[in-house]
C-alpha cells in the first residue's frame, strides 16, 4: 500500500527549513503544512466536509497547489476546471458534479452564482485563510477515498468526470520518483497548467514525495524558462515548450548544464524535436505516456535508451497489453488497442456506471489509444482509435504518416486525419505547418512520401495551415480539423 500524499507532506514538514518552493520568499514544507491547515479550516468553516466536491476555477498560482493539498487533508474532492472555460462551458461541471462550493477568481463569482451555485471569490477566501488557524485535525482517510475529479476535454461527446482515488495519486507518485530518480536535492521547474494531471499531480507529487523543491512560474515564457534553467535539475514540459525553446538562440549546453532530466508528455514529441534537442543541449528528452484516467502509464528509461517515437515501458506496478478487436492479446510488433491495469487506474467515471463498465475488459482499462509494443518492450502510440483512418478497407495509423511528414524539410508540424470520401469511404488528409521561411508544395510532398509509405497511406490531399486547433496542453484537436474539412471531397 502506498504512502498517502498527506502523510508524505507531514513527514517532509518535520525537517526544519526544508524548502518546498524557491524564489524571492522561499516557502518551506513547514510553511506549506501550516498554509494547508489554514485552508482546510477555512473550507470547513464554509460548510465543506469529507466527500464534498470543491470546484476550483482559478488562474495558475501557488495557492492552487496549497488548495489541492488542503482538500486532501480535509477529504474534500478537488475538482479543477480550466480557467479559460467560459461560464457556459463551466455550467456543465456545476450541474454534473454538484459541487458544495465553487472557488473562482473574483471576476467570475457573480456569474457562477447566477448559475445557482454557491461561490466564493479567491480574494474573500484568502482573507478567511489569513485569519484562520494553522492547526488542523486531519480526519482518517482510506486509500480508496475519492481525491479528485478531473473532467476529460470533451472534444467528442459529453465531457466525463474522471474519479481518482488517494491510492491512484500516491502509487503513481511513488513509481515516478523511483523511476526518474528524484531526490531531495532536485529542483523542478514548474511551467505547466495546474488544472491537468501533468502539472497538478505528476509535477507536484513527485516534488513532494522526494522532499525536493520547485521554481514555480505562472505561465510558460521562453525568457523566464531560460533564466531559470541554470537553477534547476528537472523540467517537465509539453512538445510546444521544447520547440519554442529550440527557436531561441540562447538555448545552449551551458544554460542546461545543471539539468539532469527533461521530460515531455501530454502530446507526441516529434523525432525531429527529439534529435535537435540532443544536438543543441547535449540532453536526451525523456518521453512518457499517460492520460487523465490513469495518471502516468509508461516512460522511457532514466538509465538506458530513450527512443524517439516511443513512450517507453510500463511503470513499476503497471501492466500494459495490446489487444485485437476480439480482445485477444496480440504478439510483439502488432498494432492494436492499448489496455492498462494497475493501482494508477481511475475508480470510474462520475455518475456514469454504464460508461465505466464499457471501458473496462476483465479488469483492464481500454484506453482508446492504438499502439504496438516491440520485442524489447517499448510502446509506440499510433493514435486514438477514433482517429484511425480506414481508406478503401485498409487501416492507416496517423502517427506513422505524421512521422514520415515530420522528417521532411520545411515541415514544422503535421496532423493526419480521415475525411469522408465518396470512393474510399475515408481519405487520408495531411495538415501541415511550415517552418519559418520554408515553402511546401502539395505535389512534391506527396511524391516524396512514395519512397517512405505504401500507396494507400499517402495523403490524398496535403493542406498547409497557419496553425492547428489545440487544447490547453498543446494536443491537436483532430475532431475540429475533421469538422472543418468535412466537405473537402464533396462527401459528408
Amino acid at each position: 500500500m502506498s504512502v498517502d500524499v498527506i502523510d508524505r507532506l507531514q513527514a517532509m514538514a518535520a525537517t526544519p527549513g526544508r524548502v518546498w518552493m524557491r524564489g524571492g520568499h522561499p516557502v518551506t514544507y513547514g510553511d506549506l503544512l501550516a498554509e494547508t491547515g489554514r485552508m482546510a479550516n477555512a473550507l470547513a468553516g464554509l460548510g465543506l466536509a469529507k466527500g464534498d466536491r470543491l470546484l476550483v476555477q482559478l488562474d495558475k498560482s501557488e495557492a492552487v497547489l496549497s488548495l489541492y493539498l488542503a482538500c486532501l487533508r480535509l477529504g474534500v474532492v478537488f475538482l479543477p476546471v480550466n480557467p479559460g472555460y467560459t461560464i457556459a462551458e463551466t455550467a456543465h461541471f456545476l450541474t454534473d458534479a454538484e459541487p458544495a462550493l465553487a472557488l473562482v477568481e473574483d471576476r467570475r463569482q457573480q456569474a457562477i452564482a447566477e448559475r445557482g451555485a454557491k461561490a466564493i471569490g479567491l480574494g474573500a477566501f484568502l482573507d478567511l485563510v489569513a485569519a484562520g488557524q494553522a492547526d488542523f485535525a486531519d480526519p482518517a482517510h482510506a486509500p480508496e477515498d475519492l481525491a479528485a475529479i478531473l473532467y476529460t476535454s470533451g472534444t467528442t461527446g459529453r465531457s466525463k468526470g474522471v474519479c481518482l482515488s488517494r491510492e491512484n495519486l500516491a502509487s503513481n507518485a511513488e513509481a515516478l520518483v523511483e523511476l526518474w530518480q528524484f531526490t531531495e536535492h532536485d529542483v523542478l521547474l514548474h511551467v505547466l497548467p495546474v488544472f491537468h494531471t501533468h502539472g497538478l499531480f505528476v509535477a507536484t507529487n513527485c516534488v513532494l514525495f522526494a522532499g525536493a523543491s520547485m521554481i514555480f512560474q505562472r505561465a510558460f515564457s521562453p525568457d523566464a524558462v531560460l533564466a531559470a534553467l541554470p537553477e534547476v535539475t528537472v523540467m517537465m514540459g509539453v512538445p510546444t515548450f521544447y520547440s519554442r525553446l529550440l527557436a531561441d538562440a540562447r538555448l545552449t549546453p551551458a544554460v542546461c548544464a545543471r539539468v539532469r532530466l527533461f521530460i515531455s508528455g501530454s502530446a507526441p514529441l516529434s523525432p525531429a524535436t527529439h534529435a535537435e534537442w540532443r544536438v543543441r543541449t547535449g540532453h536526451t528528452i525523456l518521453e512518457r505516456y499517460g492520460m487523465t484516467e490513469t495518471n502516468m502509464i509508461t516512460s522511457n528509461p532514466y538509465d538506458g535508451d530513450r527512443r524517439a517515437g516511443t513512450v517507453g515501458m510500463p511503470l513499476p506496478g503497471v501492466k500494459v497489453r495490446i489487444t485485437g478487436p476480439d480482445g485477444a492479446v496480440l504478439p510483439a510488433g502488432e498494432a492494436g488497442s492499448i489496455e492498462v491495469m494497475g493501482p494508477n487506474v481511475f475508480v470510474g467515471y462520475w455518475r456514469m456506471p454504464e460508461q465505466t463498465a464499457r471501458e473496462f475488459r476483465d479488469g483492464w482499462f481500454v484506453t482508446g489509444d492504438l499502439g504496438a509494443i516491440d520485442a524489447e518492450g517499448y510502446l509506440s502510440i499510433l493514435g486514438r482509435a477514433k482517429d484511425l483512418v480506414i481508406t478503401g478497407g485498409l487501416n492507416v495509423y496517423p502517427a506513422e504518416v505524421e512521422a514520415a511528414l515530420d522528417d521532411l524539410p520545411g515541415v514544422a508540424a503535421s496532423a493526419v486525419i480521415g475525411v469522408a470520401h465518396p470512393d474510399f469511404g475515408e481519405a487520408v488528409v495531411a495538415c501541415l505547418i511550415r517552418s519559418a521561411g520554408a515553402e511546401l508544395d502539395e505535389a512534391e510532398v506527396r511524391h516524396t512520401l512514395r519512397d517512405r509509405l505504401a500507396g494507400f497511406k499517402i495523403p490524398k490531399r496535403v493542406l498547409v495551415m497557419a496553425e492547428f486547433p489545440r487544447n490547453a496542453m498543446g494536443k491537436v484537436q483532430k475532431a475540429e480539423l475533421r469538422k472543418a474539412l468535412a466537405g473537402l471531397f464533396g462527401a459528408n
